[in-house]
């Protein structure tokens, strides 16, 4: 039989390293992919706040659901804002180190989930305030209530616990 260690297994083992150590940029399809989404979120709710503001002009600011659409807007905008933090997120954790505002750094898996739960919370509350405006189901809106607080709830212990060791 023939003995695999030795020259042979120290060569296997630089190449695999090197293979593991470029395969890093993987991530950046991720990342890419994220960027288009997040841009065409942003496009998209540009768009949306035109058409708003044409047809508030038509309807010369009487139109009673410009408030509704409003307030979807915002939530377009946020999910656009998530999949911007997360595409950034992952180049920074795996790529290399950019500029951003402080709030905004990333040094670990944990601050990038964090970051996002935080701005999930802030779509569900916009959810939330979107159904409570439209408000056809007073029991329903209770139960779309509790359950958007109990994710938040979660969301936050999250945060707060999930990172400390």
């Amino acid at each position: 039989m023939l003995n695999y260690s030795g020259r042979w297994g120290n060569f296997r083992k630089v190449k695999m390293k090197e293979i593991i150590e470029k395969s890093k940029n993987l991530i950046l399809i991720a990342v890419f992919s994220s960027l288009i989404a997040s841009a065409a979120g942003f496009l998209w709710g540009f768009i949306e706040t035109l058409t708003i503001i044409i047809n508030f002009i038509q309807s010369y600011g009487k139109d009673p659901f410009a408030a509704i659409a409003l307030i979807e807007i915002m939530d377009i905008f946020l999910i656009a804002t998530v999949l911007f933090i997360f595409a950034m997120g992952m180049y920074e954790l795996f790529i290399e180190n950019i500029k951003l505002p402080e709030w905004l750094i990333i040094n670990n898996l944990h601050d990038l989930k964090a970051k996002l739960s935080s701005v999930i919370i802030l779509v569900m509350g916009i959810t939330f305030l979107k159904h409570l405006v439209e408000w056809t189901d007073p029991q329903g809106t209770l139960y779309f209530g509790i359950a958007v607080a109990a994710v938040s709830g979660a969301l936050i212990a999250f945060g707060y616990y999930g990172g400390k060791d």
